[in-house]
């Protein structure tokens, strides 16, 4: 692949992942419940590459043509943000506390990350409409493989973003418990938010 369209691709796919949404909010969130955000990031960062696979194996465009799987889809995605939104309100963490209280639940932190990205249909969405646009169809590589290296570039860019906006998080707000609090809630008001939007846009169509 030309470096171009990997640097044309990086650049917009930066400005994605500097965008604040579900993924920066469960990243805030393990930054300041958790002693490490890596496993939550893993989690996302696997979600994402999931969705690079789907759209690579062509199986992408198959269930954007099907609107009742797109709608179970977001249903459920919504439904979970919702669901993970309404545990942070209720049991904002303490960093001092939760950090040796939660920090053995590495699997769990990852799960949560996978169900935020995979069960996010804006995600899979965008990754339809966007990777297949710096694909070369006249170049020596697969489609497939394009896909799947620009798909690399974007998990780096979200592994990079999310993993600084955790621990940032955590090393700022360390010593504020009520301003974690604070943050905290309003990271799951924010999926909260999101949930009910992905809902609305369903009722809406």
């Amino acid at each position: 692949m030309a470096v171009t369209t990997l640097a044309a691709f990086w650049a917009v796919s930066v400005l994605f992942v500097l965008t604040p949404g579900a993924d920066w909010a469960y990243a805030i969130a393990a930054g300041l419940r958790h002693r490490s955000v890596l496993p939550a990031v893993g989690g996302m960062l696997t979600g994402h590459l999931l969705a690079t696979v789907v759209v690579a194996a062509g199986v992408g465009a198959l269930v954007a043509g099907a609107p009742a799987v797109l709608t179970a889809l977001t249903v459920v995605g919504a439904g979970y943000l919702v669901w993970l939104g309404l545990g942070m309100l209720t049991h904002p963490p303490a960093p001092e506390a939760a950090a040796g209280a939660e920090s053995g639940s590495w699997a769990r932190q990852a799960v949560k990350g996978l169900g935020i990205s995979g069960l996010n249909p804006k995600v899979f969405l965008l990754f339809l409409a966007l990777l297949p646009q710096f694909v070369d169809s006249t170049g020596s590589w697969p489609t497939a493989a394009q896909i799947l290296v620009l798909g690399l570039v974007h998990v780096a860019s979200c592994a990079v973003v999310y993993t600084g906006v955790g621990a940032g998080a955590r090393r700022v707000l360390r010593a504020r418990p009520a301003a974690a609090r604070a943050v905290t809630r309003v990271s799951g008001a924010a999926m909260i938010a999101i949930g009910i939007v992905l809902l609305a846009e369903q009722l809406l169509h």
